[in-house]
């Protein structure tokens, strides 16, 4: 893939880039990770089809210029992004905290949005986590034996240690802006309103060991503010869906990129179809 820099609105970001077909995928990390979270989907997924892999602010080279890290200002990084790549049509695969992100960005309806993959994703309601808890999260983000000890909580299954590293040095070399905003501010956010007749098409992807986001929990959440959306759940993993399971996520986004190639060929044909009927009228 090739990286380039994107200067947004308020950011400079660092981006991965590749293939051509539409619609793109735009993918979107967890609090904590990188473009890198993303790089063994990525190997699972078409040669051709257009893969754009974001740095978010604060996180894996980003930087914010004005030293913003909330989610409208994550929200309109992806916005530019795109805009900027002269993307027409994408659909957003978001994981954990960018699955909320994906979430907010989609309630804006954004000229070209035509789908979203939530990966274990925060919900959109405030997450009831003790102030206690949350401080404790942000601490086990300034030290690798703090990272070493968050791993057990977020991954369902062994990584190897390349991936460990990973994981590990992208935590550590976060923004401290970065770091602080999602478990002080981010997860308590209420985004509900955002989806409100939301019609794009959706599909959720839990994870049967997740200590973090438990489908327990998400599951009802998502019945009532994304009542159309498909949830699947992978057996046998934990948080870190991308690293843990990646074949199952790339079958995900290609059924999403199927879907809304179907959706798009069939607004065509009625389109096509109603021409006649429109020159007669007339």
């Amino acid at each position: 893939m090739a990286s380039r820099t994107i200067r947004t609105r308020g950011a400079d970001l660092l981006i991965d880039d590749a293939g051509q077909t539409e619609p793109a995928l735009v993918l979107l990390h967890y609090w904590g990770g990188s473009a890198r979270t993303w790089d063994a989907v990525i190997s699972h997924l078409p040669i051709t089809g257009r893969k754009v892999v974001i740095n978010q602010r604060g996180w894996g080279g980003s930087r914010a210029l004005d030293g913003r890290y909330d989610l409208d200002a994550l929200s309109d990084d992806i916005v530019d992004t795109v805009t900027a790549l002269g993307i027409r049509q994408y659909i957003v695969v978001g994981h954990s905290m960018g699955g909320k992100v994906a979430q907010l960005l989609a309630g804006r309806r954004p000229l070209g949005l035509a789908g979203m993959v939530l990966v274990a994703p925060a919900p959109p309601t405030p997450m009831q986590v003790p102030p206690a808890v949350r401080a404790g999260m942000l601490a086990s983000y300034q030290s690798r034996g703090g990272v070493l000890e968050a791993l057990q909580v977020l991954s369902g299954s062994a990584l190897d240690d390349a991936c460990r590293e990973q994981v590990i040095r992208d935590t550590l070399s976060g923004d401290a802006g970065a770091k602080r905003y999602w478990p002080d501010h981010g997860m308590t956010v209420d985004i509900t309103a955002a989806l409100t007749g939301l019609e794009v098409p959706v599909e959720i992807v839990l994870a049967e060991h997740d200590q973090v986001e438990r489908g327990a929990i998400l599951k009802p959440i998502f019945a009532e503010h994304l009542p159309s959306a498909t949830i699947t759940t992978i057996s046998g993993i934990g948080h870190l869906v991308p690293l843990e399971a990646p074949g199952e996520i790339a079958s995900s986004c290609e059924r999403m990129i199927d879907r809304v190639r179907l959706i798009r060929r069939v607004d065509l044909d009625a389109f096509i179809d109603a021409m006649p009927a429109s020159r007669e009228a007339s």
